[in-house]
């Protein structure tokens, strides 16, 4: 044959980079039919039929998961057991799932199946010459192909089905966990101690960040000394493994805290600081990305990158921000201005979908969908809760809970599965105890410093046995996980995400099942009466009426000192209120008489109703 060979392969007929099954090639080559394309479109057929077996399995395997988890959380509740929290459970039921999955279950892959008409015995290199699309291609083929064989997780179906694809985390999993962190806040607390909040979160993320990725730097460095490190492993990726790991997720001992009505201060620092610091180490992640250097040999950050990540980081946060609070307006306006309280069941759907589609939107746009649907909740339930009838209120607020409990869960089910499907662990003592040393530094440069800076400005001191606490339960949990499994392409990255994963197995077994000893330890208060502000419906600025039983006598130094909230708290009750709710004092009585008719267009007649406007 005259036709020029245009490609040559070596090796078993089911190599993986085939361009297509060999079964399928055979029959583009003249002798050899498949009476008219029959057996193809039948194996085909077949093919599919047990893909989706498989996807539905896989499925069922994961609701099980979750069903058994819940099952063991309602023994444990019932017999008030305390040293292993939910989300541990969980994890340990994955482990078990993953260990069945990857040594109790045959390797076997259909999509590499071949007839025996391709198996060749050992021996002689035998040729075929092919005719695809008119066009000639000679293989060599030697040896056979045994389904038996197939030991790499990459050929097992079930191992690579069951693979965690990270968009499913962000875009499905994420929105409704971070969308409950803002709709249900206890936002007296929270807003009374946002100034501590934001500096823990901004400033001691970043910190955090710099200084594991320094000592990271130092690690590689030991690494390649030792000669235990194989590839590149540059400054910005021990940068980056900083950034996600700063990412702090004490869903465990908040569970505890509410269970034991801890002191409702401690609660929102770490819970406010475990939210925004997300978003934070998403965008801080996300700046080293885009902006380290192309080409060079160091991957050293020069200024120009540097404050151009800075530049970068403060554009998306408050880009993000807007968005955010932007559609909770837009979600408040509809459903004061129109009669949805009349069909629930469509208001309710409305709300569901304008709070989701945050997250969608700020991520097309660029921006990151964290930070917006962090704000979106916080907004929706400050102004929108206040439209909503009474049944679908209380339908907002049960199905985020719901979404949020079933959507953790899985996440920490499949992080135990993670360890044992994953297909490229690199796993590295010298990093790993590198790791748990840096961490455990930079959360005592983040939270020690910070707060004795913090203390100078506050009346009420964050206590030392405070801070000790807010050491320890700096948990690694969804969040650093998701960050981590994004993104495996390369040696570092494999490796990061390893150690990773074994971080936050030991942070929520050892700490979230030591939180109960360590109150008790460090003599924290406990049965503290609830916060009466927990409807989302409160006013989300009581910041301004104190604190706790002595507040009466300083309330007026409160006002005095905290001016910002105080001129937020009178434009809010004043205009934003009555706009965007039926609450609020008429608008005829807080605007300028020449926007009368305005007024009277925007102000609800229930504001008219009420001597206290509602507020």
């Amino acid at each position: 044959m005259d036709a020029p060979r245009q490609l040559k392969r070596r090796g078993a007929c089911a190599a993986a980079d085939a361009v297509m099954p060999v079964w399928i090639l055979l029959s583009s080559v003249p002798g050899l039919k498949a009476e008219d394309g029959g057996m193809e479109e039948l194996t085909t057929e077949k093919e599919a039929e047990e893909s989706h077996r498989q996807d539905s399995v896989n499925l069922l395997t994961f609701i099980l998961l979750l069903t058994l988890t819940i099952l063991t959380i309602w023994l444990f509740k019932h017999r008030r057991v305390r040293f292993l929290h939910e989300t541990g459970l969980a994890m340990i039921y994955g482990l078990l799932v993953g260990v069945i999955l990857r040594y109790g279950i045959p390797a076997t892959s259909y999509h590499n199946k071949t007839p025996p008409s391709c198996s060749l015995k050992e021996g002689p290199a035998s040729t075929l010459l092919l005719n695809v699309s008119g066009k000639f291609f000679e293989y060599t083929l030697k040896g056979e192909i045994n389904s038996r064989e197939i030991h790499n997780v990459e050929q097992n179906d079930m191992l690579r089905k069951v693979t965690f694809d990270p968009e499913v985390f962000f875009n499905i999993l994420l929105p409704p966990i971070i969308f409950h962190a803002g709709y249900s806040l206890k936002k007296r607390h929270f807003f009374r101690n946002l100034g501590s909040i934001i500096t823990y979160a901004f400033l001691g993320t970043a910190i955090s960040c710099f200084v594991i990725g320094n000592l990271m730097y130092g690690v590689v460095k030991l690494m390649r000394v030792v000669g235990q490190l194989t590839d590149k492993f540059y400054y910005t990726d021990c940068l980056f493994f900083g950034a996600i790991i700063s990412a702090t997720d004490p869903v465990t001992v908040l569970a505890i805290f509410n269970e034991l009505h801890a002191d409702g201060d401690l609660y929102a620092l770490l819970f406010g600081e475990s939210v925004m610091n997300d978003a934070v180490a998403i965008v801080l992640s996300s700046s080293i990305v885009a902006y380290q250097p192309s080409g060079a040999n160091t991957h050293m950050f020069d200024a120009s990158a540097f404050f151009k990540s800075v530049g970068v980081f403060l554009g998306i946060f408050s880009g993000s921000f807007v968005m955010g609070a932007a559609t909770g307006v837009v979600t408040a306006l509809v459903t004061k201005f129109t009669k949805l309280h009349c069909f629930p069941l469509l208001e309710t759907a409305l709300f569901f979908l304008m709070s989701w589609s945050t997250f969608l939107l700020a991520e097309a746009c660029g921006f990151t969908g964290v930070v917006a649907v962090l704000f979106c909740g916080i907004t929706q339930a400050h102004y929108t809760y206040n439209n909503l009838s009474e049944e679908s209120t209380k339908r907002t607020k049960q199905l985020f809970e719901v979404l949020h409990f079933l959507a953790e869960n899985f996440i920490f089910s499949y992080m135990g599965l993670a360890l044992f499907t994953f297909q490229n662990h690199i796993f590295s003592p010298i990093f790993i105890i590198g790791a748990f040393i840096a961490i455990f530094i930079g959360r005592a440069f983040n939270i020690y410093p910070l707060s004795f800076l913090l203390n100078l400005g506050r009346r009420h001191k964050i206590r030392g046995n405070f801070q000790h606490m807010m050491m320890f339960a700096g948990l690694r949990g969804a969040m650093a996980f998701a960050l981590a499994i994004r993104d495996t392409a390369t040696y570092a990255r494999q490796m990061m995400f390893t150690t990773t994963l074994l971080i936050v197995f030991f942070t929520v077994w050892v700490f979230g099942g030591g939180t109960t000893p360590m109150l008790s330890w460090l003599h924290i208060r406990v049965g503290v009466d609830p916060d009466q502000d927990l409807q989302p419906c409160g006013d989300s600025f009581q910041v301004l009426q104190g604190d706790g039983p002595q507040a009466e006598g300083q309330s007026k130094t409160k006002q005095e000192s905290a001016w910002l909230f105080r001129l937020w708290y009178t434009f809010d009750h004043n205009y934003l209120k009555p706009t965007l709710t039926h609450s609020g004092p008429p608008l005829t009585s807080t605007l300028p008489s020449q926007c009368g008719p305005l007024a009277s267009c925007l102000t609800s007649p229930q504001a008219y109703e009420s001597p206290q406007w509602g507020y």
